[in-house]
């Protein structure tokens, strides 16, 4: 929950713990008996604590070696790998072959696959049909349908955009094909994408809380709606509750009640699976501040329709019939009858990529990983293969082709939001040294979160020498953290890093983040090269087996 006009470059769908929906009972048991503190409205920002500058490379494999050999650290598992760019000199490694869960560091996978098979100046296009012929006076005497194909820039928020504005370019096509008038359906086709609208590996909590919106070849707002939650003026009374969007389909339950002024804010969010029904439960502080309470909306291609049957009356373009949509393993509502009225096309795919790479955005990375598995789906690929077994099959490809650690790979999904991906240090590491020389380098770079400065790593390093200077992405899901990416040292030595933590409990007061980035600021600090001499050139020896618990 957050306050109303947060920074406009907060990330809505950031890397974070997740919320766990099945503990709400024992959340209102602990607020009833009082005992429970209200969040806070900001995050201060998270600094690494500053590290002794490492002179020599001999030094900088002492600090990192004692460092991820903490006795705090002796029930968790770490994962590194540090490389020169510029001697291809290995300056560390710590099981670097271990694979582990790497969280949203799944995502430089996604950008990596979709930078190389589609290029930067890709543009995902969305055609829009009409079931039978559109006659000379603008009469469509049938379904108005728009065929998905994952478009995730359908959207709002994060723009100065008003909501109505998303839906202009396809009045725009439509008033240009002449259409005045339909007597069918408006129909969100979204069966271009194969499978469940959740994917795989995401556990139950997933299915309704904030990171995991319905995946769905037409999405809108990226499938949140906001909800604005105003106290009452006095102490008993319910709040106040709001969509921002309009024609969500989803339903209010207000419990909550508004408790004594300066009362901590105790207000939880409640959507069931299967159902869209919304309840809030809790308190908020009489006179308090308004907040906003990101709502995931269930069958998103029906919110498209629905707000594109309404943006057409607008303009004078009446429908006589529903607002509808199809998914899998509906049958596409195209056939031979269809006639092409015009097409929507996105922005460049090195824009969606920095758009799903910078706040982490989940949805966002498993749409272009659909879109990729239907776009180069193998012509034997079995019926009932979906979109993304299809896409974790190109990603194979795209790894076993340019000679990268395959093998070391296991994906189920492209966000990271599932438990059963598996990755190393080392194909992570391999990964981004591939990229720095590829034709896509700039925009692969260009995607990265940087130290201080935006993105998930906006509040990160903040006073030290990574920060604005260390571009990265951040991965951390329950007990998980991952950090990978570039940095140029303190002797100007640009660098390539894979830093995986998994199974860790930070101490009270610590956040599992702050743990990986030690190591940026340690690399960013880092005065010596990495070829300084013959005896610290020699590649390290792997870790002994009485770290394997580390």
């Amino acid at each position: 929950m957050r306050q109303l006009h947060p920074p406009e470059d907060a990330p809505r769908s950031p890397d974070m713990v997740r919320f766990f929906p099945r503990f709400a009972p024992l959340f209102l048991l602990v607020l009833l008996a009082g005992r429970l503190l209200g969040a806070p409205a900001r995050v201060a920002p998270v600094r690494a604590t500053p590290a002794e500058a490492p002179p020599s490379l001999e030094t900088l494999r002492t600090q990192l070696e004692t460092y991820v050999t903490q006795p705090r650290f002796s029930g968790a598992l770490w994962g590194v790998k540090i490389v020169s760019l510029e001697t291809g000199q290995v300056l560390f490694e710590h099981h670097a072959d271990r694979r582990m869960t790497p969280a949203s560091n799944s995502k430089l996978y996604v950008a990596a696959l979709a930078l190389d098979k589609l290029g930067g100046d890709y543009r995902i296009v969305t055609p829009i049909l009409a079931s039978t012929p559109l006659t000379a006076t603008g009469e469509l005497g049938g379904d108005l349908i728009v065929s998905g194909r994952g478009d995730p820039s359908w959207k709002s928020r994060g723009t100065r955009k008003a909501f109505w504005e998303t839906f202009d370019p396809f009045v725009a096509v439509l008033q240009g094909a002449g259409l005045k008038h339909v007597t069918g359906d408006v129909i969100a086709d979204a069966t271009f994408f194969r499978g469940p609208p959740d994917g795989s590996g995401w556990m139950v909590e997933d299915l309704t809380g904030v990171d995991g919106a319905e995946i769905s070849a037409i999405s809108l707002e990226d499938n949140y709606a906001d909800l604005r939650v105003t106290p009452a003026n006095t102490a008993g009374r319910p709040g106040n509750l709001e969509f921002l969007q309009p024609v969500t389909g989803l339903v209010l339950d207000n419990r909550s009640v508004t408790g004594p002024a300066g009362s901590p804010n105790r207000i939880i969010r409640q959507r069931l699976i299967g159902e869209n029904v919304v309840h809030l439960l809790g308190e908020l502080p009489a006179g308090g501040p308004p907040h906003l309470i990101d709502v995931t909306v269930p069958r998103p291609a029906d919110w498209f329709a629905a707000g594109l049957k309404e943006a057409l009356a607008r303009h004078g373009i009446r429908v006589d019939g529903r607002a509808r949509s199809l998914r899998w393993p509906d049958a596409p509502a195209t056939g031979p009858t269809s006639q092409k009225l015009g097409e929507i096309s996105s922005p460049p795919l090195r824009e969606l990529v920095t758009a799903f790479m910078k706040p982490s955005q989940n949805l966002e990375t498993d749409l272009i990983f659909d879109h990729l598995g239907e776009t180069f789906r193998a012509a034997d690929a079995p019926a009932l293969q979906t979109s993304e077994q299809s896409a974790v099959a190109l990603l194979q490809d795209f790894l076993r082709r340019n000679d990268l650690p395959a093998d070391d790979v296991r994906f189920t999904d492209g966000s990271g939001l599932s438990q059963y991906n598996l990755t190393t240090a080392r194909a992570t590491l391999e990964l981004l040294k591939f990229m720095s020389t590829h034709r896509a380098a700039p925009d692969f770079s260009a995607s990265l979160p940087i130290a201080g400065v935006d993105g998930t790593l906006r509040p990160h390093m903040k006073g030290t020498p990574a920060e604005n200077n260390l571009h990265a992405k951040t991965g951390t899901l329950r007990y998980t953290n991952s950090l990978s990416g570039y940095v140029t040292t303190a002797a100007g030595e640009k660098l390539a890093f894979s830093v995986l933590l998994n199974r860790n409990v930070p101490p009270v007061g610590r956040r599992g983040s702050e743990e990986v980035n030690e190591i940026g600021v340690m690399l960013a600090a880092f005065k010596g090269r990495s070829a300084a001499s013959t005896a610290e050139s020699a590649e390290p020896k792997p870790a002994e087996a009485k770290n394997d618990a580390r």
